[in-house]
């Protein structure tokens, strides 16, 4: 294995944290490649009316490096 970069996003659902990390990761994998980890940071959501509308989960994705 050789190098690993991360990048930081942030993945957003009005469903659940959990669909938010796997949209964050399909979202990725459109441009990036070798995505090997995702790592939640933070989790967090949007409250309106006392009801959670927005799950958002701050992520990091690890690929390798192909250089």
């Amino acid at each position: 294995m050789g190098v690993i970069i991360i990048r930081e996003m942030v993945g957003r659902s009005p469903q659940s944290w959990s669909d938010a990390a796997r949209r964050a990761v399909e979202t990725a994998s459109k441009t990036v490649r070798n995505i090997q980890t995702v790592e939640v940071v933070k989790s967090t959501a949007e409250v309106r009316d006392g009801e959670i509308v927005e799950y958002r989960v701050e992520v990091k994705i690890g690929f390798e490096y192909e250089g």
